[in-house]
């Protein structure tokens, strides 16, 4: 397969370094870029992220990146978002006020119990719930590595993954070429690179 290109976005919030070295581990080109017409040119975005909601969808609005983004998504080409950039790809989030998202999936962001302790820290398994692009050769019943305190309700047509901590929540998302993975694939081993090999292949 030849080499695909990736276009990180980089809004400010994120340690992008892991991600970038993950993602070339698995034999992506990568470009890092805040820039509009980069982003609407790219074969395939990722939004990466660590951080808040409210100051992730603020420094993508001061970048002037923000409809570049969701015109991305909407092109029918592949983006997918990890942790945090997950979570910017739906309607709305309530961590620490209330923000809208980049509305590309139907949902919204919303805390654990107070009752579980948070950060949700450490390794998990993810449930593969229906076939996906991003588990071409991977088996059900694979653990990941989360770190994050709010979590995504959505739709289950969206739901490809599905974890449990006190609650079911979404650990990975799919709508056509849109995916989303809340765990950090380049801290999971073999089944976080294989995620997002098969991105790639996406």
């Amino acid at each position: 397969m030849a080499a695909c290109k990736v276009s990180v976005v980089d809004y400010r919030t994120s340690n992008l370094l892991s991600i970038t070295k993950a993602f070339q581990k698995v034999g992506a080109v990568v470009e890092m870029t805040n820039n509009q017409d980069d982003i609407a040119n790219a074969e395939r975005v990722v939004l990466p992220g660590v951080g808040a909601f409210g100051a992730a969808i603020r420094n993508m609005d001061s970048l002037g990146i923000k409809q570049a983004v969701v015109e991305f998504g909407k092109s029918g080409k592949p983006m997918i978002g990890i942790c945090l950039g997950m979570q910017l790809l739906f309607s709305v989030s309530f961590e620490l006020g209330i923000y809208d998202g980049l509305n590309l999936i139907p949902g919204e962001v919303v805390a654990f119990d107070s009752k579980m302790k948070v950060p949700h820290m450490g390794w998990n398994k993810v449930d593969l719930l229906k076939p996906s692009k991003l588990f071409h050769d991977v088996e059900g019943g694979q653990y990941a590595y989360f770190v994050h305190s709010y979590f995504a309700k959505t739709d289950d047509a969206y739901v490809a993954g599905m974890t449990n901590y006190g609650v079911n929540f979404p650990a990975i998302v799919e709508s056509g070429n849109i995916f989303g993975i809340q765990f950090h694939p380049e801290k999971s081993q073999a089944f976080g690179l294989k995620i997002l090999e098969n991105f790639l292949r996406a």
